[in-house]
């Protein structure tokens, strides 16, 4: 009787296989999109900042990049991956593999909303150390999540931004036993201005927004820059 036993639970592991790695496949958005954008790559007179983020990011970045003329380059990788998508860990990998960062601000949580509070807080530590690693001199930054907004009435918040309050605290509490990673409070910066969003989409902010956000993110870098390694 032995073997047929020891046949049985083979075919039930061979079964249980398949069912593993489909609960264990990246949930998804139907589009999914990166955009990572370096310039000055062939100077070196200045520090180098890497803005690791979303369609947020990407909003503010120009402006970031025009307030911090002359005191470094700023470049950005703004996606769609959700932290707890290894894919992201690995576009992570390949932009800071060309180039030396001085100072790395990175942000994630507003997509991937298929996964929980539980998994986003699982996979929070190896997103921070996939960037020590490529950059283990540099210094981090935190920038808090931003809220979301109905479509018909920035006043109203969309359900999801209590999730976003709990992704933020989970960040910060992580953040906080580093020690060593600042913090741009970018929620603070929005949360009281509903006409930031008034018009828009809900998620993404007016000009005026972006144009505040910008401002927070350089004046945050710049401080960063002055302080004594």
């Amino acid at each position: 009787m032995k073997p047929k036993f020891l046949l049985s639970a083979i075919l039930l592991i061979a079964i249980a296989i398949p069912s593993i790695a489909q609960d264990t496949k990246p949930r998804r958005e139907g589009t999914e999109w990166i955009d990572a954008f370096m310039p000055n790559t062939n100077d070196s007179a200045l520090p180098r900042i890497l803005l690791i983020g979303n369609s947020i990011t990407r909003g503010y970045y120009p402006e970031v990049v025009e307030l911090m003329k002359g005191k470094a380059y700023v470049a950005r990788l703004a996606t769609s991956k959700s932290l707890c998508d290894p894919a992201l860990l690995k576009e992570i990998d390949l932009i800071m593999s060309y180039y030396k960062f001085d100072i790395v601000q990175f942000n994630n949580g507003l997509h991937g909303f298929d996964y929980t509070e539980d998994e986003y807080k699982a996979a929070f530590p190896a997103f921070v150390q996939t960037i020590r690693k490529n950059a283990p001199n540099a210094k981090l930054m935190w920038a808090t999540l931003t809220p979301l907004h109905t479509r018909a009435d920035a006043k109203i918040f969309d359900p999801k931004t209590e999730r976003i309050k709990t992704r933020n605290k989970i960040a910060l509490d992580y953040i906080t036993a580093q020690k060593d990673i600042k913090v741009d409070d970018l929620w603070a910066t929005v949360i009281d201005h509903p006409e930031y969003y008034q018009g828009g989409d809900g998620a993404h902010p007016l000009p005026v927004g972006y144009t505040a956000l910008a401002q927070k993110v350089a004046a945050e870098l710049t401080a960063l820059m002055a302080e004594k390694k």
